[in-house]
């Protein structure tokens, strides 16, 4: 399946079976971290947590370029993420 996305392409490939992998699968972009790992805790979201990765109480990292990050799973266990880029850092 091919979406179009305010321009964007995603493209997205039916498999015979799942898969997760150790790393982000799936991961957006987006503005006021702390606000929206606030909604999607109280609708049931848990964020996950990495050993050796210092993660506030809801599960988002800072990272020492300065972005925020948190990672979720899907039903199927692949790994998501949200990352909120600091003003004036090149998002990629």
């Amino acid at each position: 399946m091919v979406f179009d996305v305010a321009g964007t392409e995603s493209r997205i490939q039916k498999v015979t079976t799942v898969q997760p992998t150790g790393h982000t699968a799936l991961g957006w972009a987006v503005a006021g971290i702390d606000t929206l790992v606030g909604r999607l805790s109280a609708r049931g979201v848990t964020f996950a947590r990495f050993e050796g990765l210092e993660q506030d109480a809801r599960g988002i990292w800072r990272s020492p370029g300065g972005a925020h990050v948190a990672w979720f799973r899907d039903p199927d266990g692949h790994l998501l993420s949200l990352t909120e880029h600091s003003a004036g850092v090149a998002t990629p």
